[in-house]
């Protein structure tokens, strides 16, 4: 069962593999791995503690930052993901990003961006697409409707308590004029824009 794995100089933790999104080019439709992994599909969940013990198995100089995503949304399991970011920063003392679709304030039932702080340097949203109608068809998500403002609401919290918000989107999966808009977004939200390359 793979919980860590690296993907270019950083450590990703493999949390769990829900997820209230069925984004339609996610690549977990069509692959079972990403970077140096094996198998990113979990017979089950694991514990804290084995987390915290996979740790051991590598050499935490060689990384340059832990970053909270896997097969599924990271914040499905927000009180591990905190619990853990908390060991990270004091035994290693690296730093943490979670790459999210937005939606932990909705999947926890409260506002979650106050308790990242002083615990995750970097959030990176994935904004996907500037309007929301389109976006609602790209993430199929559980949430419905609610799903496009909320993302927004919580890129807008994270600023106040986390250094660095970055949002995504993929490229070539929108138009250069759609990437405008979505950069006008992030300068009302005060985050950063990022256009990802497209993961084969």
């Amino acid at each position: 069962m793979e919980i860590l794995y690296k993907v270019h100089n950083n450590l990703y933790v493999n949390l769990t593999n829900k997820c209230p999104y069925a984004c339609t080019f996610c690549l977990r439709q069509t692959m079972d791995r990403i970077g140096e992994s094996d198998r990113l599909w979990l017979e089950r969940e694991p514990s804290v503690e084995e987390v915290k013990k996979e740790f051991e198995k590598f050499d935490m100089t060689q990384y340059n930052e832990v970053v909270f995503c896997g097969f599924g949304e990271p914040t499905e399991r927000f009180d591990a993901l905190k619990e853990i970011a908390a060991f990270v920063k004091e035994k290693y003392n690296k730093p943490i990003r979670i790459n999210t679709n937005g939606a932990g304030s909705l999947i926890n039932g409260r506002d979650i961006a106050p308790e990242l702080k002083g615990l995750v340097d970097t959030v990176s949203v994935s904004l996907n697409h500037p309007e929301k109608e389109e976006y609602l068809k790209l993430v199929r998500s559980k949430f419905g409707e609610e799903s496009f403002d909320a993302m927004l609401s919580f890129a807008k919290a994270c600023t106040k308590y986390v250094p660095h918000v970055v949002m995504t989107t993929v490229d070539t999966t929108i138009s250069h004029e759609q990437e405008a808009q979505c950069q006008k977004i992030c300068d009302e939200i005060g985050a950063a824009y990022r256009i990802r390359p497209w993961e084969d």
